[in-house]
């Protein structure tokens, strides 16, 4: 262990938290003198060096004040534990935790703690062999599933079981120019090791080839009817979809562009179209697809746009309508506000194909909602040209069944932030085209990302830092039954003027959640108290601080997806994801450790693949998510599907 002679301690409020480790580090003696001079730093800073006199009683209530928690055991950034004279803490100015040891009432030893007995940490941080960290496992396509030991002069090093008990593990150096036959373990946390040489491997592989190529079969008789459908291309207008390029007020960046021209390129062709677009929230899916549907709309078929809440509903018509407001076109919505008497005109203009967009929830499948009927009577709208669904994850299994039907007639955009395990490996597989945006908007800014203890203290300074710039704070509580008392603890909390508090869930009629969603976008309110109900729709960029109360309830995607509420705007916005320290499991864990890891921006795409990793590699029809990708990960499994629908499709 490193000793140190001083250690600086900062203040977990949101400007300490802005500031990395390297931040102190390069700033640490103008902190110091800073002490004597700054009431802010004398407040919001502690430096501590060995032979100090201090009572340990003293310098627990001073971290206290700092904003510090006390656990058990230290796993992660903000906490402190008290073990004899030993008090273990992780200041969140540094990238270890540090042991502070007291001798009666002065310090005799400051010191890192090197060990690795944090619950929170990453199996597989990167994707790319080169950067793998030593100790990941790996999948060798003809040894199977080993632990990487790093490279070796021109080779990659990797470790498998002994031969015998007792042995010494057998080693097996892969040339770097062979380095695609090997690839990181995305599955289970502790895969099986295998033996090199061993029959095992190879019978496993065989079991999973004939998993692979049954799935292959049922892929492709559903897959087989839309594969030899033709339609006729969408031309569009080529002067309307300039003029909408150049009313677009934001500088589109080159993954919009690309993704636009692949989506433009489907469209033109006789297949119909069947594309997830994944890129983060406000990184311009919604644009791309408008433009889409002005394709679509300008080549004489009409378009469905399906979101999974009417919150989200509500955005994508506001959307719609501005973008599109100088042009020919009737944008309407329908959901379960739609009074009766309109609702009625729109079924009836939808019939007639008076309305050219037609936006929804879940109320789109209804037996009574009938497209055009131009080209052929059957029910479902043969003129339906263009079918977007906006988080389609989010949808019941019937309604899948229903995107199912209409695969083989229509063309499909699906947008997503992070696709769920089941469509990604769908596109991973290649059985559907991906087009990801992972440019950021030239104005945003990565969102500050901090995992920390639960504590009122973080909970207060947050919200005062966000009020006194004049923003908005979302508070996450996703407990209904429990969102009354954490109103009036909010309320009890001392900040600079009295806090206005809305309050949205799932429970409320839908009428009371879009008024409590106009109040706080109007700034009636300061605060949102709210469920995991705004993971989708809320794009307001005063609002710029959002606190996940447990945020170990959440799952990876999830948590991502409620980041993506904040920083919309060139404001720097911050996430606070609070778990409670003595509750923390490891799985949760390492969700909150991934969250920190990707949070920069355009970080949903790996996201996704993390999630996968965690959760464990799902079948892709949506089988207990165990099995054969576990077996032999999820890159070779894939992999293996990938040829055996090329074997039969070829046969």
């Amino acid at each position: 262990m490193q000793e140190m002679a001083e250690l600086l301690i900062a203040s977990v409020t949101p400007q300490n938290l802005e500031r990395g480790a390297l931040w102190f580090k390069e700033n640490f003696d103008s902190i110091k003198r800073a002490q004597g001079s700054s009431p802010w730093w004398s407040n919001n800073a502690l430096i501590i060096e060995k032979d100090r006199v201090i009572k340990l009683s003293e310098f627990l209530r001073r971290l206290a004040n700092l904003g510090y928690e006390r656990a058990q055991v230290v796993v992660g950034k903000g906490l402190v534990a008290v073990h004899g004279g030993v008090v273990e803490l992780w200041p969140i100015n540094t990238e270890k935790p540090y042991l502070v040891e007291f001798l009666g009432n002065t310090i005799v030893e400051i010191k890192e703690r090197h060990d690795t007995a944090e619950k929170i940490k990453l199996r597989v941080p990167t994707r790319s062999i080169e950067k793998l960290a030593s100790g990941s496992f790996v999948v060798h396509v003809d040894h199977g599933i080993g632990v990487f030991r790093g490279a070796q002069n021109e080779f990659f090093a990797v470790e498998y079981a002994p031969a015998r008990i007792g042995g010494m593990p057998d080693m097996l150096y892969v040339p770097v120019d062979q380095k695609n036959r090997l690839s990181p373990y995305v599955g289970l946390e502790t895969p099986r090791i295998h033996r090199l040489g061993g029959s095992v491997w190879q019978t496993t592989k065989r079991k999973v080839r004939e998993d692979a190529e049954k799935l292959a079969r049922e892929l492709l008789l559903l897959y087989a009817k839309r594969a030899l459908v033709r339609r006729e291309p969408y031309w569009g207008d080529q002067s309307l979809e300039e003029e909408i390029r150049a009313t677009f007020l934001y500088a589109e960046t080159e993954d919009q562009l690309r993704a636009e021209e692949e989506i433009m390129k489907d469209l033109s062709g006789e297949t119909p179209m069947d594309r997830v677009l994944c890129g983060d929230v406000g990184f311009g899916k919604t644009e791309v697809a408008l433009r889409a549907a002005l394709r679509a709309i300008t080549s004489g078929k009409q378009v469905a746009l399906l979101s999974p809440t009417t919150i989200l509903a509500a955005q994508h018509e506001k959307t719609f309508r501005e973008r599109l407001r100088n042009l020919p076109i009737n944008v309407q919505m329908l959901s379960r506000l739609t009074p009766p008497r309109e609702e009625k005109e729109i079924l009836e203009d939808l019939k007639i194909e008076k309305i050219d967009v037609i936006i929804g929830t879940h109320r789109l499948f209804s037996k009574d909602v009938v497209f055009s009927a131009q080209g052929g009577s059957a029910p479902g709208g043969k003129n339906l040209g263009l079918v977007i669904i906006d988080e389609e994850q989010r949808f019941g299994v019937k309604q899948k069944e229903r995107f199912k039907e209409m695969r083989s007639e229509i063309d499909i955009l699906s947008l997503s932030a992070t696709p769920i395990p089941r469509t990604l490996s769908l596109a991973l597989a290649k059985l559907r085209d991906l087009s990801l945006i992972e440019t950021p908007p030239p104005e945003r800014l990565p969102i500050t990302t901090n995992v920390l203890p639960h504590s009122r203290k973080i909970i207060g300074r947050a919200i005062n830092f966000e009020l006194e710039r004049g923003g908005q704070i979302y508070f996450l509580h996703n407990r209904i039954e429990t969102l009354g008392v954490i109103r009036e603890k909010l309320r009890a909390l001392k900040t600079k003027k009295p806090l206005r508090i809305a309050m949205m869930h799932g429970r409320m009629r839908e009428k009371e959640i879009l008024q409590a969603m106009d109040s706080f976008r109007e700034r009636k309110c300061d605060l949102l108290l709210a469920t995991t109900i705004i993971e989708n729709g809320l794009d307001i960029s005063s609002a710029n601080t959002l606190i996940v109360d447990d945020a170990t309830r959440l799952g990876l995607a999830e948590a991502h997806q409620l980041r993506g509420r904040i920083g919309r705007g060139a404001t720097q916005a911050f996430a606070y994801f609070l778990y409670k320290p003595r509750h923390l499991t490891e799985k949760a864990g390492e969700r909150l450790e991934a969250l920190k890891e990707y949070s920069d921006l355009g970080a949903g795409y790996q996201i996704a693949l993390r999630d996968l990793e965690i959760r464990g590699a799902g079948n892709i029809l949506g089988r207990e998510q165990s099995g054969a990708i576990n077996k032999v990960g999820l890159n070779l499994y894939c992999q293996m599907l990938a040829e055996a629908i090329e074997e039969k499709q070829i046969k």
